[in-house]
């Protein structure tokens, strides 16, 4: 499961584009399921399925009906193809339903289930989750999670709900005007997120006293509190310097980023250095 992140005008969409084809890169090259996009694109796309930003549909027809004709479009898929796919996503009860009838939630849905119909190897979502309400944003998060677990699919999600892609996602890239500036672990870009919060009176004074340490990397939250990165070991030591200088610590803690503060400090970071 990997999450692919950036700011809107990172390049996502771009390098997903160009991935599956759609665009030509300007210069470099592309390569997915070690075939040369350039080269031998038909044979990976055979092996991908996909379903870039709002999934278009004929409005009139039926679910069934149009993933019929998508499957029709690109080579054909068995009639038992198509009703597995509507069971897994959940609309078989619906399938019969003009598509103008669904929800925005149900047309995502269906648009994973064409995405499916090559049976795929590797499945390329490109925010699935946009718009949804906070039913949609679970029945999509469940579906997901079935493609891994059930049918051990390579799932790339673009998505900006960041909370969405630390709970189903166990690696991640992370880009910011087409550079990248992480690609790896979930697991691992957390625990560089590790922190100490600290919180004390004179917080301006206390941060002048810490950033003198270069044991220490500090940061300020304004006038309520200072984030360390720190060994453990050594938050005693700051504890003693503090209480030794007259200040009045009033917390110390482990805190931990959630995806969303790390991606916010790398883009500014990197916003910053360039």
């Amino acid at each position: 499961m990997f999450g692919f992140l950036g700011q809107n005008g990172a390049g996502k969409s771009t390098t997903i584009r160009m991935a599956l084809g759609l665009v030509r890169p300007t210069s470099g090259w592309v390569q997915v399921l070690s075939q040369d996009m350039s080269r031998r694109s038909r044979a990976a796309l055979k092996r991908v399925g996909a379903m870039i930003e709002a999934p278009a549909f004929y409005e009139n027809f039926s679910g069934r009906q149009n993933l019929r004709m998508l499957a029709a479009m690109s080579g054909g898929a068995a009639v038992r193809a198509v009703e597995e796919v509507l069971e897994l996503v959940g609309l078989r009860e619906r399938a019969s339903d003009p598509v103008r009838a669904y929800s925005h939630g149900m047309k995502q849905r269906l648009g994973i289930a064409q995405a499916l119909l090559p049976n795929p190897e590797l499945i390329i979502l490109d925010e699935p989750t946009d718009g949804l309400d906070p039913q949609g944003l679970s029945e999509v998060r469940h579906l997901i999670r079935r493609l891994r677990e059930e049918r051990g699919l390579t799932v790339i999600l673009s998505s900006h709900l960041l909370h969405e892609v630390e709970q189903i996602c166990n690696r991640v890239a992370i880009i910011d005007s087409g550079r990248l500036l992480y690609q790896g672990a979930v697991q691992e870009l957390m625990a560089e997120g590790q922190r100490i919060k600290l919180t004390t009176d004179r917080i301006a004074e206390a941060f002048e006293l810490l950033a003198k340490d270069r044991r220490l990397t500090v940061t300020r939250n304004g006038d309520e509190s200072l984030y360390l990165q720190v060994a453990d070991e050594v938050v005693p030591d700051i504890n003693a310097l503090l209480v030794q200088n007259g200040f009045r610590v009033q917390e110390i803690a482990s805190h931990r980023e959630s995806l969303e503060e790390v991606f916010l400090r790398l883009t500014r970071e990197a916003r910053h250095s360039g």
